[in-house]
């Protein structure tokens, strides 16, 4: 489908807020349409925190909303729930204490997201989209208060917490939904057929086919990125017709209630149940998350996480199509260089950045032996350049998420010869929270049971090797066996380059190559990054391609003779 044909839509329910609202959300799916096909930049959201971009007052508006979540029951559609649950701490220390209706009667809930679904696919692609839209934008009016929910339940620093849990993760909605659309109109809505017969009159029929969806869609939120992880998903069953049943990790809720309100908000305004999209939270240990997978009306699943609990709902929720991300082993490898400090500096960022806490992150460094001593040492001035100063530091660590974070980093310096080593940071305005530098971990290549596996938070490995041949070898291996969302090479070898390039082919990873100014290995952009392929087993699936939204529905054809 191309923009130039999409089909018009007619219906009032289209942008849920008046015709000036449909010829908005028009323009903006026509746009996000022609940014997926040109791949170049687009953004549909700012993710500068302006006040002449999102209003002189909407910072202080937005930490006075966030605040008045505090130690209060949230208000949503919630069928079937007895009682409140509270699970949420502030990385950063301050009392979070939301509570959020507690769902025991599951059949309830079903039967209620059930009973949306027929209106909703009736609507169609045009009114699905444009309701959509109409979501997003709204949650976009409300990022800052989004960015202090993400920021106290994942410990993501202010500006990382509005670009990543607000404007990135609307425009990989927007973009997960142009997809969807593109997908759902690439045929007719209805054809005549004309069959001719000779001499005997042709036969004629009238056909019509309509996208059905496959039912109830589940989505299983994660705690370092909890709408970043979650919205492509939850658009992309919403917008094909599904119903949404959101199951926030317990330590990040707050980000995905306030998504979900104001979606039952706007689908209620719009003239559809609000039980098209709600809420599960639960108690720790409660394995909420493991029942709905597995329960025959859950036809879609969508998870970011562990590789072991990803492995479970792909063996076991059998009746659903699930997309999953999963751990991995992401790997630089490094051969040759103009400017190593450069080279180093865009390192050290990428290690630093949210304490490591990211898939997307670096861990292992692999670097000819005879050239690792001159890397450590580029690589500890970097760190210290970046990181030096406590209250500048602390803006691009973040706060550590968990305890398991923690623990493993105050294991690591027994797992190898410590290069750089971790230190604790203060934060000046939140004396309470935990951060912490990375620690750089020399090893050799021959300690594979070391670097093999996740370390996930701010923990990275020196790896020294025999030659960058070798180099290749072992990213090769790790990103096929142990799977990688990133990898990236610095060479100024053609040939290098060229082999790195079809590593990445082979192991199904995307590759950046001499990163050294504003771009980095850990971050990708919306409407032309694509995150993770679905080729390695670090993630079943990629955000954002067509398989990635096709699953979600069938299309449903019937016809009639013509007399």
């Amino acid at each position: 489908m191309t923009v130039e044909n999409a089909p018009r839509a007619t219906s009032p329910a289209e942008g849920a807020d008046g015709d000036d609202g449909k010829a908005r959300h028009r323009e903006t799916l026509l746009r996000a349409l022609s940014a997926i096909a040109k791949r170049d930049y687009w953004s549909a959201f700012p993710e500068v925190p302006s006040p002449k971009i999102y209003g002189e007052t909407a910072a202080a508006d937005g930490l006075a909303a966030f605040e008045a979540h505090l130690d209060t029951d949230f208000p949503l559609t919630a069928p079937g729930s007895t009682g409140t649950v509270s699970t949420e701490r502030s990385p950063y220390g301050l009392r979070v204490a939301v509570g959020y209706p507690h769902i025991r009667d599951l059949d309830r809930l079903m039967a209620a997201a059930q009973a949306g679904i027929p209106a909703w696919r009736d609507a169609g692609p045009d009114v699905r989209a444009g309701v959509c839209i109409e979501i997003l934008e709204r949650i976009n009016a409300r990022s800052f208060e989004m960015a202090h929910a993400v920021m106290h339940t994942t410990g993501q620093a202010f500006v990382m917490a509005f670009q990543a849990g607000g404007p990135h993760a609307q425009d990989r909605a927007l973009e997960a939904i142009a997809y969807a659309y593109a997908e759902m109109t690439r045929h007719p809505a209805q054809a005549r057929w004309t069959k001719p017969q000779g001499k005997r009159d042709p036969l004629v029929m009238d056909k019509r086919f309509t996208v059905v969806p496959r039912g109830v869609s589940v989505v299983i939120g994660c705690a370092t990125f909890p709408t970043w992880n979650s919205y492509p998903g939850l658009f992309a069953s919403l917008v094909t017709g599904n119903a949404v049943v959101v199951k926030p990790h317990p330590a990040a809720v707050l980000p995905l209630a306030l998504t979900v309100s104001i979606a039952q908000q706007v689908l209620a305004e719009a003239g559809f149940s609000p039980a098209l999209v709600v809420l599960v939270a639960e108690q720790p240990g409660e394995n909420v998350a493991s029942t709905l997978a597995t329960r025959p009306e859950v036809r879609i699943v969508d998870f970011t996480g562990s590789t072991s609990y990803g492995e479970w709902l792909e063996r076991n929720a059998t009746q659903a199509q699930v997309y999953t991300e999963k751990a991995g082993v992401n790997s630089i490898v490094l051969d040759s260089w103009d400017d190593l400090r450069a080279v180093c500096r865009n390192i050290a960022f990428s290690l630093s950045l949210y304490s490591g806490q990211m898939c997307t992150a670096p861990q292992n460094l692999l670097v000819p032996r005879d050239r690792a001593a001159e890397v450590g040492a580029e690589l500890a001035r970097a760190l210290e350049e970046l990181l030096g100063d406590d209250s500048r530091a602390v803006e691009v660590l973040g706060a550590i998420v968990s305890d398991d974070v923690l623990a493993r980093l105050e294991k690591a310096p027994s797992l190898g010869d410590v290069v750089v080593p971790s230190r604790s940071v203060t934060h000046p305005a939140f004396p309470d929270a935990i951060v912490r530098s990375p620690v750089v971990l020399r090893v050799d290549a021959a300690e594979a049971e070391v670097y093999d596996q996740e370390q996930f938070g701010p923990i990275a490995f020196l790896v020294t090797t025999d030659s960058t041949a070798q180099s290749l070898e072992i990213w090769a291996r790790t990103a096929s066996q142990h799977g990688a969302i990133t990898a990236a090479v610095y060479s100024t070898d053609p040939a290098v380059l060229d082999a790195a390039e079809r590593v990445a082919w082979d192991a199904g990873v995307a590759l950046s190559c001499n990163l050294t100014g504003g771009v980095y290995v850990n971050q990708s952009a919306a409407f032309s990054d694509f995150h993770a392929t679905g080729a390695n087993p670090a993630a079943n699936s990629c955000l954002t391609d067509a398989a990635y939204v096709a699953g979600r529905f069938r299309v449903v054809q019937s016809r009639r003779p013509v007399a």
